[in-house]
């Protein structure tokens, strides 16, 4: 059985590729996979990646405060969730606590990096396995290793902790956000002066009307009366300059006509 193991930094890495050891240990029936280690050389890694995600159904996301939101993380989570009935996604709570997690992140299930924690999820992993371990066999297996699991993961959390605790948005980050803004100011300003020139322009067209436009409806009835009248619709538009838009004229001359050979 396939294990995709997910990670974003150093700290993520290090524990992930600490996981990956423990479980070619405790599980052997497992098969771990994660990209720093199981990408070949001068392979497309998307791509390799891509296909991995695509055939696994069991994975672990090992979390940190520095990677928590980071699109890769987010993206592979997604993927392995796809067919969430079945497929499982164990997100490793490396040195966050569980209200540190908002969705959709939230939705997995959490293991903390104790000794409870990890031995559930190596019951999960157990329980998903073709040839799954006795339970007791398991317990023996898990309680030889656990020891040397933690001993390894306190060294990791001891030399990554000045490097990944602190969260610090980078350059380009804070650059996006800055272009995000003024393009967003950009479009609200366009907006505006758009709405204003569409008012002067009303405003200027009114103010060219005077007095001398009649309603649409005094319209309608005139053009009818021309066209009873036998006049073309050049010589309608003509008599009727100066009193309805021609733009408006030339659109109502064809359905009125049609309304009079109706009647």
């Amino acid at each position: 059985m396939k294990v995709f193991i997910s990670w974003s930094g150093n700290r993520s890495r290090q524990v992930a590729e600490l996981l990956n050891n423990w479980l070619e240990c405790v599980l052997q029936a497992a098969d771990p996979w994660m990209s720093s280690k199981d990408i070949d050389r001068g392979a497309l890694w998307f791509s390799e990646i891509t296909d991995q995600l695509a055939t696994t159904k069991i994975g672990i996301v090992c979390l940190t405060k520095a990677n928590l939101n980071k699109p890769w993380i987010l993206f592979e989570s997604g993927a392995l969730a796809k067919g969430l009935s079945s497929n499982k996604v164990c997100t490793f709570l490396i040195d966050l606590e569980p209200n540190d997690i908002s969705d959709p992140l939230a939705q997995f299930n959490h293991t903390f990096p104790d000794k409870e924690g990890l031995y559930q999820l190596a019951r999960t992993l157990n329980n998903s396995l073709d040839n799954s371990l006795r339970e007791s066999i398991l317990q023996n297996v898990f309680d030889t290793y656990w020891s040397q699991f933690e001993k390894d993961f306190k060294t990791i959390m001891k030399s990554t902790s000045d490097e990944e605790v602190k969260i610090e948005r980078t350059e380009n980050e804070v650059l996006g956000d800055v272009l995000s803004t003024i393009r967003n100011v950009d479009r609200r300003l366009r907006r505006i002066e758009t709405e204003s020139d569409h008012s002067s322009s009303n405003n200027d067209t009114r103010k060219r009307r005077g007095n001398n436009y009649i309603s649409q409806e005094e319209a309608h009835n005139r053009i009818k009366m021309l066209i009873s009248a036998g006049l073309d619709d050049d010589e309608i538009l003509k008599s009727l300059k100066e009193k309805v838009p021609a733009y408006w004229m030339k659109k109502k001359l064809g359905d009125i006509r049609e309304d009079i050979e109706r009647e």
